[in-house]
């Protein structure tokens, strides 16, 4: 992990987002800070990464040695459909700011996080690392996939052209404690959870958007965290490299809805409103190449994961982002 002078700075941007605080749990619980690591977690309120000097002051104050690179401009289905030339264009701002940023300031390695959207819209299934450029992605959220594309693009170039091992891993659907449960604009699980204990706490039916045919797969994001750890400290790849569950473990959006019903005891009327878009009906990624590494990593259960992230949210419900 050191650089040429033995030192270890680790500037993790979006930090106190749900991939960032999941990270840090686990980097200050677990075991897995080494003696003499620094570890920054970053926030919006620390610098706007779409400005180009903004970044270069934040570089310039703490000289990482590496970088965890989570923030983005991110949303749900709806806010996708509503502002696609936002997404595509701050997001590629964000990243090239970063990524260029990182290698004038000498950076050993870069980690990205990327998304499942990024992958063609029509493909054969499962999907994996390979298939990322074979064609068009989803039209729901085409500007968001191509900004996050064109990181794989700048780290096969940055390699070719300066020999630096700058990579990204694609998570599946992430999930868990400090998320963005706002109704409208989160992702499908973090807006169920809110919708449904909204629904508890009003004694009203809970209304779900589309027909819950649509499939997924989720990762809990403290499964994610120590995976992540894992690509900064050993993965040595610059191609990205899908951290997910298995194929065998997809799941319906009727299943999210049915395992959030039962962390809160919900026990009302559910209605599914087939007017409304279900998005991508599937779109099923293989993590065998996680498994070739990774024979060993357990998964936390599903249902467990969903009941201490609805918990988390009871609990913090004032505070948490909604």
């Amino acid at each position: 992990m050191e650089d040429q002078n033995g030192r270890v700075c680790v500037l993790v941007t979006g930090g106190s987002g749900l991939v960032g605080r999941a990270i840090e749990r686990v980097v200050k619980e677990e075991g897995v800070r080494k003696e003499g690591e620094e570890w920054i977690f970053l926030s919006s309120k620390d610098a706007d990464l779409t400005n180009t000097a903004e970044t270069r002051a934040i570089f310039e104050k703490y000289r990482p040695t590496h970088v965890i690179h989570l923030a983005a401009m991110v949303g749900g289905l709806f806010l996708h459909l509503r502002e696609n030339l936002n997404f595509l264009r701050k997001n590629i701002a964000i990243n090239d700011n970063v990524l260029h940023t990182a290698h004038e300031f000498g950076v050993v390695k870069v980690v990205s996080c990327l998304s499942t959207c990024i992958f063609p819209d029509k493909t054969t299934y499962p999907i994996d690392e390979t298939m990322i450029h074979n064609g068009p992605p989803h039209e729901s959220n085409s500007g968001y996939a191509h900004a996050k594309r064109m990181v794989d693009v700048y780290n096969r170039a940055c390699f070719q052209q300066y020999g630096r091992r700058y990579t990204a891993i694609i998570p599946t659907n992430i999930f868990g404690p400090h998320d963005n449960f706002n109704i409208e604009d989160a992702h499908v699980l973090p807006a169920l959870v809110h919708k449904t204990y909204k629904a508890k706490r009003d004694s009203t039916a809970l209304e779900i958007c589309g027909s819950g045919r649509g499939l997924r797969q989720f990762i809990y994001s403290l499964d994610l965290a120590r995976l992540y750890l894992w690509v900064l400290r050993e993965y040595d790849e610059v191609e990205p490299i899908i951290l997910s569950v298995g194929e065998e473990d997809e799941v319906s959006i009727k299943d999210v809805v049915d395992a959030i019903a039962e962390a809160f005891e919900f026990t009302g009327p559910v209605i599914y409103d087939t007017s409304k878009s279900d998005g991508q009906l599937k779109k099923t990624a293989s993590n065998a190449k996680l498994r070739r590494y990774r024979p060993d990593f357990v998964f936390t259960d599903f249902k467990t994961a969903i009941k201490e992230t609805c918990d988390w949210f009871a609990a913090n419900y004032e505070s948490a982002r909604k």
